[in-house]
């Protein structure tokens, strides 16, 4: 912990500088939270410093020298004036008043309480005694709505009902009754449209919240909308269904929404909306389709979309771009993405609208989930309604294995149980094809088990797969991680290949760093055979995140033109969709994808840049066709010959040079990342070579050419 210095120069609030220095908040927040200018009490210290995920210890201890000090704890310190608040960290003493000494500040009698992290083991108590496996949230129908909460420490919950989602007047408000392991009450009226909250007081701090188990929202997600979800299907949406597709056979295609459509090279109506999903006959500024059409055409069968429920990164009155990995509300569509982000059903609609024109076209859709964190944690709406229990703790308070300042405790019951109930309800309501989890080791292996199971009874050929990594540091044992060394122990879902993505093109936190089609052959052949022989993998060497594949190559190629970097695209790409794993690419990622910015380098996190950065660029794939097509056929091989294969066993035969020789199926592959062009003294059907690919031969050859920085995919003719 680093303790960064905050200068108060009176006593009236000491104690709230104390707080901003351990929790590293700014004082105005302390003192608006405690709603408090004066000097803050032994009880006030106590409850904000457990709102933040930190603990005082019970008893006060008097101390005389530093020595008998713990490494972090708070002061309370005698003066002439008044009792006065201190801070103590490995030594050094931070005193509002004073500044910064290695002694205590002039006073007389002194006390000290010692500051911990929040310990996570009273939770363990809380789950025996107060689990509740029964439905919560809003429960609509016609004559009444029931409201449920669980909250098992709150002193007080009620209900508030308002008419639209930004007047400060309250239509209604109603207490909650406490039945024991839920709070509850019921309102006799057709409620469909109106808006709600809770206010929630526990620990002495009263705050109001959205619902956690919220379906919808009004803008910016800050009230949960009641709603008869019926009213919110498309015409049609009855007809509706997910895709018939083994995991296996996917050929995921990831895509941001505003990303498809903002571009100015388009046609597109209803830029960075939902709706652009569901425009026909889109045509870039050359005249060539593009949009759904094109994506049907190129051969994918799922569309994996980044994160689309809430998220608090973007102000939906002023949409700008995020990626969305700021998790707000898990259960309520992205009103940015709207034509209304005030009209808590149109957002529901719309994206059941681009569910329904994906499927139409028989292609999937995957959706982004992010349950291993939440933009914020003590002002989230988890944290409103029970303090803590949601996430994690260390030392420093809330832990940070996600990276992003906290993360989700998926162990806890109720946290399991919300997390099952999310994907149940958004795969159930919304028909989704499959979910992609972000930083999936920070969530425990039985909960995702759990969460499997429940969501094959609902789509027994649903799509699971996420990052087997974490962003940080985490207090979750290793062994309940869904980390890639536990994957064994997660039948059911596949994982993303960073050493599939790392072996092909080099490491992605070195933007120079070499791989196999980029100039390491030589010492990563053998890495790079085991890397085709994964199963149960997602093959990649693109997303979002990082530099796309294109950028890569060109940094890492400097000395090279461009017929050898588009070589070099090709070889990866041949290595995505014809080794053993799931083949996965980014939008654009066909004809070139590329985010150059103003000053001649390349983005390599636009996860907030402009869409100018981020957008497709759609012209591009008419200037780009070559390769757009050489991907299209790669796909149709894969679709043809290797999806409906019993054997996908690949062998390899002996080879030097760096060069690969893979046999499978009836065919052989040969990957040629050298110099020298190489003959093979056989006749064969010629299915890809360095400029085509197809899934018809595209021509016969006696002693086919593999020509230097290229594949060759040929099937033998028995003489």
């Amino acid at each position: 912990m680093k303790i960064e210095y905050i200068h108060e120069p009176t006593d009236l609030q000491c104690g709230q500088a104390v707080v901003a220095m351990v929790t590293g908040r700014p004082v105005s927040d302390i003192v608006n939270l405690l709603n408090n200018y004066k000097e803050t009490t032994l009880r006030e210290m106590k409850n904000i410093f457990k709102y933040f995920g930190f603990e005082l210890s019970e008893k006060r201890t008097q101390a005389e020298n530093k020595s008998e000090l713990p490494e972090l704890c708070v002061l309370s310190l005698e003066t002439p004036r008044c009792w006065h608040w201190s801070l103590y960290h490995k030594g050094v003493f931070y005193d509002p008043e004073h500044g910064v000494m290695n002694d205590f500040p002039e006073s007389g009698r002194k006390y000290f309480w010692e500051i911990k992290g929040f310990s996570d083991k009273p939770f363990e108590k809380t789950d025996r005694k107060y689990y509740y496996d029964g439905e919560l949230g809003a429960i609509y129908s016609k004559e009444k709505t029931v409201f449920r909460v669980w909250s098992p420490y709150a002193e007080s919950i009620s209900l508030n009902i308002y008419r639209d989602c930004i007047s400060d007047e309250v239509y209604l408000s109603a207490p909650m009754k406490n039945t024991g392991k839920i709070w509850e009450t019921e309102i006799s009226e057709n409620l469909d449209g109106f808006y709600y909250t809770y206010t929630v007081k526990i620990n002495g701090f009263e705050r109001e919240t959205i619902d956690i188990y919220a379906k919808s929202a009004g803008v910016n997600g800050k009230r949960g909308m009641i709603l008869n979800l019926e009213n919110t299907n498309p015409q049609g949406w009855e007809n509706s269904r997910p895709v018939s597709k083994n995991y296996k056979n996917a050929v995921i295609y990831e895509l941001h929404i505003r990303d498809f459509s903002s571009d100015i090279s388009e046609n597109f109506k209803n830029r960075g909306k939902f709706s652009a999903f569901c425009e026909k006959n889109i045509k870039n500024s050359y005249g060539d389709t593009i949009g759904l059409d094109y994506i049907k055409s190129l051969g994918i069968t799922h569309i994996h979309l980044l994160p689309v429920m809430d998220f608090a990164s973007v102000d939906e009155n002023k949409p700008s771009f995020n990626w969305g990995y700021d998790p707000l509300n898990y259960n309520i569509p992205e009103g940015s993405y709207s034509s209304d982000p005030f009209d808590g059903k149109k957002r529901i609609t719309e994206l059941k609208e681009l569910i329904m024109s994906a499927h139409e076209k028989n292609i999937g859709i995957i959706l982004d989930v992010v349950y291993n964190h939440t933009f914020s944690a003590e002002n989230s709406p988890f944290s409103k309604i029970f303090p803590n229990y949601y996430y994690r703790h260390d030392k420093n308070g809330f832990s940070n294995g996600s990276g992003c300042g906290n993360e989700i405790a998926s162990e806890r019951k109720m946290m399991r149980k919300f997390i099952c109930d999310s994907l149940c309800y958004i795969a159930e309501e919304y028909k989704i094809d499959g979910f992609r989890f972000d930083l999936m080791g920070l969530t425990d292996v039985k909960t995702l088990n759990l969460c499997a199971e429940k969501l094959k009874k609902i789509n027994p050929n649903i799509i699971l797969y996420g990052e087997g990594w974490t962003g940080g540091i985490s207090p979750l044992d290793k062994k309940f991680r869904a980390v890639i060394e536990n994957s064994r122990l997660l039948p059911d879902f596949a994982m993303f290949s960073d050493f599939f993505r790392d072996t092909v093109k080099g490491s992605v936190f070195c933007d120079t760093d070499t791989g196999y089609v980029n100039g390491n052959h030589l010492k990563l052949t053998e890495k790079m055979k085991s890397a085709m022989c994964e199963e149960n993998k997602i093959n990649y060497v693109e997303c979002h995140d990082n530099l796309t594949f294109f950028d890569k190559l060109k940094l890492s190629m400097p000395v090279s033109d461009f017929e050898d970097i588009i070589s070099a695209d090709k070889m990866g790409a041949a290595l995505i969709f014809l080794s053993n794993g799931i083949p996965f690419i980014q939008a654009g990622q066909e004809f070139l994808r590329s985010k150059p910015l103003p000053d001649g380098n390349y983005d390599s996190n636009s996860y907030k840049s402009p869409d100018s950065v981020n957008s497709l660029k759609w012209d591009n794939l008419t200037k780009n066709r070559e390769i757009s097509e050489y991907y299209r056929g790669l796909i149709a091989i894969r679709e043809k010959f290797i999806n409906n294969s019993d054997n996908r066993k690949i062998n390899f035969k002996d080879s030097q040079d760096g060069i690969i020789i893979a046999e499978f199926s009836e065919f052989t592959l040969i990957v040629n990342p050298t110099e020298k062009d190489i003959y093979f003294d056989i006749k064969a059907e010629i299915y890809a070579d360095k400029y085509r690919a197809s899934a018809v031969p595209l021509y016969i050859k006696t002693k086919p050419l593999c020509l230097k920085k290229s594949i060759l995919l040929i099937r033998k003719i028995s003489v």
